[in-house]
């Protein structure tokens, strides 16, 4: 069986090994857009499955992996920071508080489809101004949802976390590996 993993981010990169021993890697350059009938807690495995479409439509023979993540705080999607400021404002935001990163995963194959989605809490540690500026100065969360990336220097705002770690980080991997033994009846 081949696989394809729709993304470029190296973090799924290395938990997809985890997952599967070879596959490839090929980004799906889309517009990361949802109608507004699509909720937003649901958003993450909508772009998932239409990452993992737009790339299976030039690769039927192989199981494309689709993934996004996304952090909400009171209902609201916190996506990537737009700039510095963005993400200053986005770990003031999460101070002190519990906020839910989610994952949502889309398995394609010819005709075939499957999609889910997996919800961690993560807990922040009160900031101080001064924190989140030094966070900021790493340039760790530019590229990250919510601003923060649990695997790095952003574990040093981290109180407490329920649910899978994987998934914070970006794929649940536990999850992906049985729902994908189901899919490709391995």
């Amino acid at each position: 069986m081949k696989y394809i993993l729709a993304s470029a981010s190296p973090r799924r990169k290395e938990l997809l090994g985890l997952v599967v021993p070879e596959f490839e890697i090929i980004t799906a350059n889309i517009e990361e857009t949802c109608p507004e009938s699509v909720l937003p807690e649901n958003r993450p495995e909508f772009l998932a499955l239409k990452k993992a479409e737009h790339i299976a439509k030039s690769h039927p023979e192989s199981v494309v992996i689709g993934a996004d993540t996304a952090v909400f705080s009171d209902g609201e999607m916190l996506g990537k920071p737009k700039d510095e400021r963005d993400a200053e404002n986005m770990l003031a935001l999460l101070s002190g508080r519990t906020h839910k990163v989610i994952t949502g995963c889309a398995m394609v194959k010819d005709n075939q489809k499957k999609s889910f989605s997996v919800i961690s809490e993560v807990t922040f540690y009160e900031l101080t101004e001064k924190e989140i500026k030094e966070y900021v100065k790493t340039k760790e969360p530019l590229d990250k949802a919510g601003a923060y990336g649990i695997q790095g220097k952003g574990a040093l705002l981290v109180k407490e976390i329920k649910g899978d770690y994987f998934n914070i980080v970006g794929l649940p991997v536990a999850e992906l590996k049985r729902k994908l033994q189901d899919f490709t009846d391995e």
